[in-house]
């Protein structure tokens, strides 16, 4: 018997209708984690850290925010157009090191960051520089979160910051973390962390973790704990690569604190580590993929952001030339900058001295070796408060001054903290091998009115 034509029809609408709500049912089953597995997203995560303070370009042209956010736009226009996401973070570290910036209390700083887009930051240990009440005013003005896990009330053991947040970006979920070196117990204005606990990072994430993995698909660290090659901390407290290998679970960290450039990126443990040097010299760019809950890395640089080089002219005088192709800045951050910079020049360029030879203060020198600059503050405190000897933190002394006129603007690059002296009767001096392992880390001080020789069996005396 032949069907009629009519029956056709409602057997094959009752077949469309039931393939229709099978659909739909897988649908609705996999709208969490299964459909995230069976599709592609890519990731482009942006980073900085260690920015303390350089909103404006420098001397020679060189970083600056203005020239950054051309930059982070033209890599969000080029990501959002080919169906991708950006996440801007920065590993901490806002406040501290250029005058114009310190006596505003970073406020343009943290302004520029808002307009740049940024999502989330970790919070560093010079960020403990100013009082709590400037540091809550910072975070007030901030568009993005403060993140940091172990940050604590002393008298409640409740957090101060927000742990983590996590964003959806078209149905990928994407945790971010934020921990800070437990080291601002110790190395932080004393005045201004009362009342705080800085618990060990590794116990807060090992806590941590576990729980974001279930909300996110995709676990990132914004850290300011530091990257020691291989671990290799000393007195330090362990950073990035000790906290990759003891927790697991993390798929990226992005750092800061220690301040050197990763431009190729550290693998852990299957968790990737960046970090993009200083004071917005680069920007980090990673570019992932994330395909069957696995998240692969595609292409990782540092940008550079206007640098230069000293090169010899035709009549053998040594100028600064461009690397590269120049960033043009950007006009609405001009505008929005142009203001507190010319504010903090007023204040800061008046001459207080001259120099006829240049003060060496960079990082790589005063840390690592006798200085002339060192040496100077040495002596100075000494004559402040009648001392015998002198012993000053060379981590305190952030710049060199240039050979010429010296203003206050100098003086306030090369010791910004504030910090008092501190005068003391010394008994005696032990001396340990020890001490010349801190030196060969970094920490070694600058001195006056003491010596200090090495014997041939390496022991050290005084």
């Amino acid at each position: 018997m032949t069907p009629h034509p009519f029956a056709k029809r409602i057997s094959v609408s009752l077949a469309l209708l039931l393939s229709m709500a099978l659909t739909a049912c897988s649908f609705l089953n996999g709208g969490n984690e299964q459909n995230h597995h069976s599709n592609v997203w890519h990731l482009t995560v942006l980073h900085t850290n260690d920015h303390h303070g350089h909103f404006w370009r420098n001397g020679n042209g060189e970083w600056g925010m203005a020239a950054r956010k051309t930059l982070i736009d033209r890599i969000r226009a080029e990501v959002t157009e080919s169906g991708g996401h950006v996440l801007l973070l920065s590993g901490g570290d806002i406040n501290t090191g250029v005058p114009e910036s310190d006596l505003q209390d970073a406020v343009p700083d943290f302004k520029g960051m808002n307009l740049l887009g940024y999502d989330a930051m970790a919070v560093g240990n010079h960020e403990f520089d100013n009082p709590m009440s400037v540091l809550r005013m910072q975070e007030h003005i901030a568009t993005f979160p403060f993140l940091a896990a172990n940050i604590r009330d002393e008298a409640t053991g409740e957090r101060l910051f927000k742990p983590y947040t996590i964003f959806t970006l078209e149905g990928l979920r994407i945790a971010v973390l934020g921990l800070t070196t437990d080291d601002t117990q110790k190395i932080g204005n004393q005045e201004n962390i009362q009342g705080i606990v800085f618990t060990r990072p590794e116990v807060e994430a090992k806590a941590l973790i576990p729980v974001l993995r279930k909300q996110a698909d995709v676990v990132i660290a914004t850290t300011h704990m530091g990257h020691y090659k291989n671990g290799q901390h000393g007195s330090n407290a362990p950073g990035d690569v000790t906290l990759a290998r003891n927790v697991r679970g993390i798929d990226l960290i992005v750092g800061g604190h220690t301040q050197n450039p990763l431009f190729e990126p550290d693998r852990e443990n299957g968790t990737w580590i960046l970090q993009a040097q200083d004071w917005g010299r680069y920007v980090g760019r990673a570019d992932f993929e994330y395909r069957d809950g696995q998240l692969k890395l595609l292409n990782y640089q540092l940008i550079p952001v206007n640098h230069t080089q000293s090169v010899m002219n035709a009549d053998g005088d040594k100028v600064r030339k461009p690397v590269g192709d120049i960033i043009p800045e950007n006009p609405a951050m001009l505008a929005l900058l142009a203001p507190y910079q010319k504010k903090g020049e007023a204040e800061v360029l008046q001459p207080v001295g001259y120099t006829n030879g240049r003060l060496m203060g960079e990082r790589s020198e005063v840390r690592f070796g006798y200085t002339n600059l060192g040496r100077l503050i040495a002596l100075a405190q000494m004559e402040m408060v009648d001392a015998d000897m002198a012993v000053v933190s060379a981590g305190g002394i952030r710049a060199s001054i240039q050979k010429g006129e010296i203003t206050y603007r100098d003086i306030l690059s090369v010791q910004p903290f504030g910090n008092g002296i501190a005068p003391a009767l010394l008994m005696f001096v032990c001396s340990s091998d020890r001490d010349v392992a801190v030196a060969m880390q970094g920490r070694r001080p600058c001195q006056s009115g003491r010596k200090m020789g090495i014997n041939k069996a390496g022991r050290h005396r005084y």
